[in-house]
C-alpha cells in the first residue's frame, strides 16, 4: 500500500464533488460566524438547513421555503415529536425533504436535493468540509448567551437578502407589541423568570421569541446570579435550574413551559410535570398563589422568530384578559 498516492486521487474526487454547485458561479463572498470564508448566491433559491427550528423557520418566517431539513424523512414527515413548520407557521401540505436519521446524513439524498446553500449551526463545523462538497455550507451561531431574541432571523436576512420581508414582519410585531402593551400592567422594575421542564427544571436562555416579547414589554430577566441556575453545560435554549432555587424566586411573572418533545404541552400537563419535580408548589411558591404563572407551548414561543414572538404576544394578552 503507497499512501503518497492517494492524495492526489482523494483531491480529483473532491474536486469533481465540488464542481456542480461551483459552476453556478457564486458571487458573493460572506465570512460566517466560525471565520469561515464562503462564497454563496446573492439570492440563494434552494436552501438546505441543518437544524429545523433555530435556522428553517427563521427562513420560512422571512418566506423562504427550505428544499430541505435534517430531522425529516424523505417524504417530509417530522422524525421529532412537533412539527414546528405546522405548530409555529400554521402550515400544512408539502414540507422540506429530509436526508437522514439524528447522527446520520445521507450525503447522497442531501446531492439529490440540489441545494444552492447549506446553513448549519456553529455545532456543524465538524461538518462543514464534507458538507462543502455538496454546496456552499454557511455556519450561523445559534447558541443562547450569544444570541438574543429573534437575532437569529435578522442575520439569516442579511444572508439571504430578504431584508424588506424581515422589515415587513418587524412592523407587524412592532403594531402587536404596541396593542399588547396596553393590556400589561406598568412598572419600571418588573422582573420575569422563565423556566421550561422535562426530567428537571430549566432556566430559559435568551434565545427565543418568547424572551423577545417578553422584554420588550418591558420585563427585566430576574437576577439568579451566584444560585445554581447556570450550573451545567446547558444546551442551545435553557440551563438546568434547582427547585431550590425557583422556591425562593418571587417575579412579577413566572413563565412556565412544558417541554417540547412531549406531545401535551397544555398547562394542566405542565402543572402534572411541575408537581412530580416540585411537590407542592402550588401552595409554597408565592407567584403561583398570586396567580402571576403564564404557561407558554414551547414549541410556538421557542424559535428564535417574529412569528414566535407573536405567539407570545397572543398569550400574554389573553392571560391579562383573564385576570
Amino acid at each position: 500500500m503507497r499512501p503518497s498516492k492517494l492524495v492526489p486521487l482523494a483531491a480529483v474526487l473532491l474536486a469533481l464533488l465540488a464542481a456542480p454547485f461551483a459552476a453556478r458561479g457564486a458571487d458573493r463572498q460572506v465570512t460566517d460566524d466560525t471565520g469561515r470564508v464562503v462564497e454563496i448566491p446573492v439570492e440563494p433559491k434552494r436552501v438546505v438547513v441543518m437544524h429545523e427550528p433555530l435556522l428553517g423557520l427563521p427562513l420560512i418566517d422571512l418566506g423562504l421555503e427550505p428544499v430541505g431539513s435534517y430531522g425529516r424523512a424523505d417524504d417530509g414527515s417530522p422524525l421529532s415529536a412537533v412539527d414546528f413548520i405546522d405548530t409555529v407557521m400554521g402550515q400544512s401540505g408539502a414540507k422540506p425533504k429530509g436526508f437522514g436519521p439524528f447522527g446520520r446524513i445521507d450525503l447522497e439524498r442531501l446531492r439529490a436535493l440540489d441545494p444552492d446553500l447549506i446553513i448549519g449551526t456553529e455545532r456543524d463545523v465538524d461538518k462543514a468540509e464534507q458538507l462543502s462538497t455538496i454546496a456552499p455550507t454557511y455556519l450561523q451561531t445559534v447558541s443562547t448567551g450569544r444570541v438574543h431574541g429573534f437575532g437569529v432571523e435578522k442575520d439569516l436576512a442579511d444572508l439571504v437578502g430578504r431584508q424588506d420581508a424581515y422589515a415587513e414582519r418587524l412592523k407587524t410585531y412592532e403594531t402587536r407589541l404596541a396593542e399588547v402593551a396596553k393590556r400589561v400592567p406598568g412598572g419600571a422594575d418588573k422582573i420575569y423568570l422563565a423556566i421550561i421542564t422535562n426530567d428537571q427544571l430549566n432556566l430559559v436562555g435568551d434565545m427565543s421569541g418568547a424572551i423577545q416579547a417578553i422584554e420588550d414589554l418591558g420585563f427585566r430577566r430576574a437576577d439568579l446570579s451566584g444560585t445554581e441556575a447556570g450550573a451545567g453545560p446547558g444546551t442551545l435554549f435553557s440551563v438546568p435550574l434547582s427547585p431550590e432555587t425557583l422556591g425562593m424566586a418571587d417575579p412579577d411573572l413566572l413563565v412556565v413551559m412544558n417541554s417540547y418533545a412531549v406531545a401535551d404541552r397544555s398547562p394542566q400537563a405542565t402543572q402534572a410535570r411541575l408537581d412530580t419535580i416540585m411537590p407542592g408548589w402550588r401552595s409554597f411558591l408565592k407567584p403561583a398563589r398570586e396567580g402571576r404563572v403564564l404557561y407558554l407551548d414551547s414549541a410556538k414561543v421557542a424559535t428564535p422568530t417574529i412569528a414566535s414572538a407573536l405567539h407570545t404576544l397572543d398569550a400574554i394578552e389573553a392571560f391579562e384578559k383573564g385576570r
